[in-house]
């Protein structure tokens, strides 16, 4: 059973434990080689807040964790700030890795009649409308956001908070979908290792997501409507 971390855990422990979380060190700024350090030293040698750290990694382990109290304590810059460097992952390696596996996988197989072709279409609409979400993270969304953070003014603002991040919960199911194809779906000849890397990077892709769409939605989102609210008032 994974335990919960603090800021005095061992990082190396937590790695060993859910190697899967070395995806969201790398966001810190994190690399492997951390030696035997626990979560407070690294965090002060990084400059990273140590509490916000440890609630970042507790939801990415925990499925039944989520410290909102303790995330509502920071301000919507440093949520955002997460969100876009888990957005920069997503489009430099995530998203690239699965790409790369998944050529190399059609590309050694002759049999056309395996579904790997069908299944890649749909991981293009999938792989299209995440990143469709990101740019309107970068071109609306979270700039909105910021704009209300700051309104410090009591200016109303033309914002509509309910139309933020629509579509996160599709991607997910989307995704679910795609994992399914490979296992339901697959059939005649095809190189099983390859297909198993595939899978398991959508599996990874997948849980991040659901654990991002958890700050996303019930962390980002009220805070907005607050501020909203408050710039209306």
């Amino acid at each position: 059973m994974k335990t919960f971390a603090s800021v005095d855990s061992k990082l190396s422990d937590i790695i060993v434990d859910e190697p899967a979380v070395v995806t969201v060190l790398n966001r810190f700024g994190i690399r492997l080689g951390v030696g035997d350090s626990n979560i407070a030293k690294i965090c002060d040698c990084k400059n990273i807040d140590r509490d916000f750290f440890v609630a970042i990694i507790n939801t990415y382990l925990h499925e039944d964790y989520f410290p909102e109290r303790i995330m509502a304590s920071f301000g919507a810059k440093e949520i955002i700030n997460y969100l876009r460097m888990t957005n920069v992952y997503y489009e430099r390696f995530q998203i690239p890795n699965i790409e790369r596996h998944f050529h190399f996988l059609i590309s050694k197989t002759d049999d056309g009649e395996n579904n790997l072709a069908l299944i890649l279409t749909f991981f293009n609409e999938v792989k299209g409308e995440l990143l469709k979400r990101i740019a309107d993270d970068n071109s609306r969304w979270f700039p909105e956001v910021l704009a209300l953070e700051h309104n410090t003014d009591g200016c109303a603002t033309d914002t509509r908070v309910e139309q933020f991040d629509e579509g996160s919960d599709t991607i997910e199911d989307k995704i679910d979908d795609l994992i399914n194809m490979f296992i339901i779906h697959l059939k005649g000849d095809f190189d099983n290792n390859l297909a198993y890397a595939v899978l398991t990077a959508l599996v990874n892709l997948k849980k991040d997501i659901r654990q991002n769409n958890r700050i996303r939605n019930r962390i980002l989102r009220p805070l907005a409507a607050a501020l909203a609210r408050q710039s209306e008032s």
